[in-house]
C-alpha cells in the first residue's frame, strides 16, 4: 500500500494553521478539501510536473492547488508552520543555536520575473539564488531568495532577519545563534559589522589567511541542507515567474525538512 502524500502527523501540525473557510452567502460549488489541496501542492514540489499535468486522482485540479499555495502563503500559514516545527525541536532540545552556518545556491529561472539575474556562473541566463541559515545540525532557520547576480554578502542581514523567533521554555523568543560560520564571499567588514550588531559572533573565513583543508569543519551542515532541498524536484529549477509562489515553494520545503528532524529527533 501506497503511503498517503499527507501523513496523519503532517496533516496534523498544518490543518490548525489554515484560515478558515471563505463564507458563500450565494451558494456555489462545494469547496475541494484542503487536505486533498495539500497533497497536490505536495505532490508538484516533490516531482516537479506542471500544475496542469496533476493526475485527477488527486483530487484536485492543479489550479486549484496553485490557488490554495498562493492564499495560504499569504495568510503565513508556511511560515507558521516552520516557526511551530522549529518550536517542537527547541522543546526537544534539538536545535542547537551555538553554531549556524549560512550559504547560498543558484538555480535556473526559465520564465524570469521578480528575484532573478543574470547568472554568472550560467552564461548569464536568468537564475534565482537562494540564501540559507542553518543551525549546527542543519535544520533551516531562516531563507532569503535575491537574483543569481546580487553577491552573497549583501544577503547576510537579511538572511539573519529571516529566523522567526523562536519559543523555548521561559524567556524572550530566540532568533539568533551564537556564532555564525560563513565561507570567503563573506568575507567584508560590513559582514562582520552586521553579525555584532546582532550580538552573533562571526566565524567568517578570510581571503589569502585561511587554507582550505579546515574550512568545512563546521559548514558543511548548510551544504549538505541545500542538497536536501534540491530533492524537491520542483526547487531544482525555478519554473514560477512570481517571487512569492517560488517562495513559498521553498519555505514549504524547509518545513518539511524540519518535519523530518521532528520526525527523526522528537
Amino acid at each position: 500500500m501506497a503511503k498517503p502524500l499527507v501523513s496523519k502527523a503532517l496533516w496534523a501540525a498544518i490543518e490548525p494553521l489554515l484560515p478558515p473557510e471563505p463564507a458563500k452567502p450565494r451558494g456555489g460549488r462545494p469547496r475541494v478539501d484542503n487536505r486533498a489541496a495539500l497533497a497536490g501542492i505536495l505532490f508538484v514540489l516533490r516531482s516537479g510536473i506542471p500544475w496542469e499535468m496533476l493526475p485527477s486522482e488527486i483530487g484536485c485540479s492543479g489550479m486549484t492547488c496553485w490557488r490554495r499555495l498562493r492564499d495560504w502563503h499569504a495568510a503565513g500559514v508556511w511560515t507558521r508552520l516552520h516557526r511551530t516545527l522549529l518550536e517542537r525541536l527547541a522543546d526537544a532540545d534539538k536545535l542547537d543555536w551555538s553554531r549556524a552556518a549560512l550559504d547560498s545556491s543558484s538555480i535556473a529561472a526559465k520564465k524570469g520575473g521578480a528575484a532573478t539575474g543574470p547568472n554568472p556562473t550560467d552564461r548569464g541566463k536568468p537564475g534565482t539564488k537562494r540564501h540559507v541559515v542553518v543551525d549546527r545540525e542543519g535544520t533551516p532557520l531562516g531563507l532569503s531568495l535575491s537574483g543569481a547576480n546580487r553577491h552573497d554578502s549583501l544577503m547576510l542581514a537579511p538572511t539573519l532577519d529571516a529566523v522567526p523567533p523562536v519559543r523555548h521554555g521561559r524567556g524572550r523568543p530566540r532568533c539568533r545563534p551564537d556564532k555564525l560560520h560563513a565561507d570567503k564571499a563573506y568575507d567584508h567588514r560590513r559582514c562582520r559589522s552586521e553579525c555584532r550588531q546582532r550580538s552573533i559572533t562571526p566565524r567568517i573565513a578570510r581571503r589569502g589567511v585561511d587554507v582550505s583543508e579546515r574550512l568545512g569543519r563546521y559548514r558543511w551542515v548548510v551544504e549538505r541542507t541545500l542538497a536536501w532541498l534540491n530533492r524537491f524536484w520542483r526547487l531544482t529549477i525555478r519554473y514560477e515567474r512570481r517571487e512569492d509562489i517560488h517562495l513559498a515553494f521553498t519555505t514549504l520545503g524547509c518545513a518539511l525538512i524540519c518535519f523530518n528532524q521532528c520526525r527523526r529527533f522528537c
